[in-house]
């Protein structure tokens, strides 16, 4: 979900100029809100919000009527319902959202084979070898924006640019459905009195950083020696911002993305000070990350921890494996260890645990003997239940006992990838 509220909107005439244009960047508007006003039209033109109704519920959409009181993604709802009393909140219906989603992207398939996926309600799309058959990029954005419309009832917007970077910044800057076409030609003169936060890989800390040297604008970066960068900025980070602000994006549209991580966290209703609860839970949420990992035929290298305590301070810690594995109960021990490493001076408000460094399965070459034989046996018998009777039809006792205690909580499911051809 875009930071803005529509309030700065910029679309381009039809006749605008589309020349080298042939990036497109599709960004579904507040999808999950629009899909909950388009199965009940009562909502229309009403500030609606997405997220848990009871304890510590978050927002995950908001419509646009919402975004104008500052409401915003990832905020608590009760602080959302402070700055817009009036608006009604509804919990999120995942499985309707990943239909939808399924739709947009066969669609986008029906126009280029080369689309990259974002998440479940942004893409990227390389048109430029669709002109025999569609027409210019302006034509192909104008078209896929009609279609969208037509076979879902919601809106999209597009950015069309030489590069995925600038592509991404005028799709956000043509919210809500709008279009906005940046010439290749005109790429430097678009960029450069944007605010440098604007550029990709720019946080709060950095840009804090730059605007302390005066640096506010693309311009000015532009205008910055590039040693300079360097030593305020790092080396990498510095020739990274130097070739953007120019408009320089040498990324290609992948139709094949490799995730490069995969982890499950729980928010808890209540804060937990119970470091066997913790434990258990740690164990459950290694068990679903390492059955994500052997159903993409994943190993993880690493296993990262992470902790959000009650005050809101949040830390990571991350252990290398003896051995790159798919087993949950050596990605479990391993952040069990990492947590008890940890001073915890306050209870636990969030946990964590992810996988990374991937790598494909059994590609580190196979040991003479395996001490994970025994857990793979039984993780592959968890998997053969899950695939018959659900998700969570079948558990590990370890993570049942001391888990009773832990409140309700709302799981975002990972986006959708599009299987490949």
């Amino acid at each position: 979900m875009g930071r803005g509220d529509g309030s700065g909107r910029r679309v381009s005439a039809d006749d605008a100029d589309d020349t080298g244009a042939g990036i497109l960047h599709v960004d579904m508007d507040a999808f999950y809100a629009s899909v909950e006003v388009l199965d009940d039209p009562s909502l229309r033109g009403k500030p609606v919000i997405v997220g848990g109704i009871e304890g510590r519920g978050v927002v995950s959409s908001a419509t646009y009527e919402a975004r104008r009181y500052g409401v915003r993604s990832a905020m608590p709802v009760g602080q959302a319902m402070r700055l817009c009393p009036a608006a009604v909140v509804v919990p999120p219906h995942f499985d309707r959202y990943l239909a939808l989603s399924d739709q947009v992207m066969d669609l986008f398939h029906e126009i280029t084979p080369l689309v990259e996926p974002l998440s479940i309600d942004e893409a990227f799309l390389d048109v430029r070898g669709a002109r025999r058959l569609w027409g210019p990029p302006g034509q192909v954005a104008r078209m896929l924006r009609a279609r969208v419309r037509e076979r879902t009832g919601l809106t999209c917007s597009v950015g069309a640019a030489a590069t995925k970077h600038v592509a991404k910044i005028a799709s956000t800057m043509s919210k809500p459905d709008g279009l906005l076409i940046i010439a290749a030609a005109d790429t430097e003169a678009f960029l450069q009195p944007l605010s440098v936060r604007a550029l990709w890989g720019v946080g709060p800390k950095a840009g804090d950083v730059l605007a302390g040297r005066g640096i506010r604008t693309v311009a000015d970066l532009v205008q910055t020696p590039r040693p300079v960068l360097e030593r305020v900025l790092g080396a990498a980070m510095a020739d990274r911002l130097w070739h953007l602000a120019r408009g320089r994006d040498a990324r290609a549209v992948e139709t094949e993305r490799v995730e490069k991580s995969v982890g499950h966290e729980e928010t808890f209703q209540t804060d937990i000070a119970d470091a066997q609860v913790l434990r258990a839970e740690l164990r459950h949420l290694a068990d679903r990350v390492g059955a994500r990992l052997r159903q993409s035929g994943w190993e993880a290298a690493t296993v990262s921890l992470k902790l959000r305590f009650s005050d809101f301070t949040t830390l990571t810690r991350t252990q290398t494996l003896p051995e790159p594995t798919a087993v949950g109960q050596r990605l479990g021990a391993a952040a069990i260890d990492l947590f008890d490493q940890v001073d915890r001076p306050l209870p636990v408000r969030l946990i964590g645990v992810r996988a990374e460094r991937l790598r494909p399965a059994g590609s580190a070459g196979t040991a003479l003997w395996d001490d994970d034989e025994e857990w793979r046996q039984v993780e592959t018998a968890l998997d053969d239940a899950a695939a018959r009777f659900g998700e969570g039809a079948v558990r590990r006792a370890a993570v049942l006992g001391p888990r009773r205690d832990v409140g309700g909580v709302t799981h975002h499911p990972p986006p959708r990838r599009r299987p490949a051809d």
